[in-house]
């Protein structure tokens, strides 16, 4: 019954869509079976939507059936743990907000310092992509944008040049201190990256030292981007 009444009063003050854990219920260990067996229950009968072991939602209904939660509660789990920040959601859904692509995604891409397999989680299939950089609520931004330029070959409804002139435009909107930042979370990424960065550093009028030098000037990158975008691409080896 005290089981009951918690799980009562904590999804009275949960917002549909939002996922729960059994953690976040602060029931003893002791009880947790019983907890577990109290949600299930609420499952079944429809009250409450599963997505992992121990992960809940209160679906939100429509007239269309029911609302799944946002990218970022679906996965939550991979951007924060303890209040730190361990993640990111990156590719697809991140890009449009770029302006890089009108796709609308069915999968999720989760930036992160740890090497995951992909998992499948309400349906929505999960990636992850490995970034050698620490992450911080200030520079997923930046991260976002290189990361775009490793996947430039990828990033559907759009093309590579079209890709690399929308991210001169986010590039210009950052300060000065972002763009040099910017350079300096390039170098943990792979030489094309770094290239690309470089040919549009250069481009634009910015400081390329910080990058020209981690490179390897005997090495090639066959890139799909065009003169008429990058005129100076031949200047970074990029073919």
């Amino acid at each position: 019954m005290v089981i009951a009444s918690l799980i009562k009063e904590k999804l009275s003050l949960t917002p549909a869509g939002v996922v729960l854990t059994t953690r976040d219920f602060g029931v003893e260990m002791r009880y947790q079976p019983a907890l577990a067996k109290a949600l299930n229950r609420l499952v079944h009968q429809g009250e409450l939507q599963k997505i992992a072991k121990g992960k809940y939602y209160i679906p939100k209904k429509t007239i269309f059936g029911n609302l799944k939660p946002a990218d970022s509660e679906l996965v939550k789990d991979f951007l924060e743990q303890n209040g730190k920040i361990v993640g990111y959601i990156t590719g697809t859904a991140a890009f449009a907000s770029l302006g890089l692509t009108t796709q609308i995604s069915s999968s999720i891409l989760v930036g992160t310092n740890k090497y995951r397999r992909p998992i499948t989680r309400n349906g929505v299939k999960i990636s992850f992509l490995l970034q050698e950089n620490a992450i911080t609520s200030s520079n997923i931004p930046l991260l976002r944008i290189l990361d775009a330029l490793r996947l430039i070959k990828d990033i559907p409804a759009t093309s590579p040049d079209e890709c690399v002139t929308n991210i001169c435009k986010a590039i210009n909107a950052l300060s000065m201190e972002q763009k040099q930042e910017l350079a300096e979370l390039s170098l943990a990424y792979t030489p094309y990256v770094r290239a690309l960065l470089g040919a549009i550093y250069e481009n634009m009028g910015l400081e390329t030292e910080t990058i020209s030098k981690t490179l390897n000037g005997v090495t090639s990158y066959k890139l799909p981007v065009s003169d008429k975008v990058l005129s100076n691409k031949k200047n970074w080896n990029i073919i």
